[in-house]
């Protein structure tokens, strides 16, 4: 597979590395209005900004260019994007996270959000915590849990709350509390490799594929 990394901080470095130890073949890098647009590539993956996706998307409808978007922080441009992609006739992953535990973690959050609907003596919080680094908070990822427990039809109030602190790669609790007792789900990132791995996996999945997807189609039918 012949890679397009567009953002090239720590996360596109890390794909690059594990995509040349997984056999593929990186011919371009994009970062902050450096690199080459023409390269031949079959997938581009984008870890960039919200603000740089607005100058990229463009020129992935332009190439026909299948995309992997894991940059957050544009969900007001989201349904200019799909409905531009459509007509362009490309295949696009979008997740807030590409983790493949996350993932499957936002399956197992959404079935707990649906039991606990029935049970109205249980309040729900978000918890997250990231590196100091990060910009957005609440993050992408508690966004998406937020999104998947209200799609499940827990209709209370979900309260969301941040840390930003130190080195952390990040951490994302789940908890329903009640006079009696507390349920926490957590899910607790070591690293970014799995970030950059599920990624890649999205990248082979979305080749020759058109339409609009989520790292869940990809879990779905992998």
């Amino acid at each position: 597979m012949k890679l397009l990394i567009v953002g090239y901080g720590r996360m596109g470095r890390l794909v690059e590395e594990l995509a040349v130890a997984q056999g593929h073949q990186v011919t371009g890098r994009i970062d902050v209005d450096a690199g080459d647009w023409s390269v031949p590539a079959d997938v581009a993956i984008d870890f960039s900004t919200a603000e740089a996706l607005a100058r990229n998307f463009p020129r992935y409808l332009e190439r026909a260019l299948p995309v992997v978007i894991g940059t957050t922080g544009w969900a007001e441009r989201a349904a200019d994007y799909q409905a531009t992609a459509g007509r362009a006739g490309i295949g696009v992953v979008a997740s807030a996270n590409f983790s493949v535990g996350v993932n499957l973690f936002q399956m197992i959050v959404a079935e707990a959000a649906r039991l606990m609907e029935a049970h109205p003596q249980f309040g729900s919080w978000i918890h997250e915590a990231h590196h100091a680094a990060k910009r957005d908070a609440p993050s992408g990822t508690a966004l998406l849990l937020r999104d998947a427990m209200t799609a499940a039809g827990f209709t209370r109030p979900i309260d969301v709350s941040s840390t930003r602190a130190g080195a952390i790669p990040g951490i994302h609790t789940i908890g329903f509390d009640a006079a009696s007792d507390t349920i926490e789900l957590t899910h607790t990132a070591r690293d970014r490799r799995g970030f950059a791995g599920g990624a890649l996996l999205a990248a082979d999945w979305v080749r020759g594929r058109r339409g609009w997807f989520t790292m869940a189609d990809v879990l779905r039918t992998s």
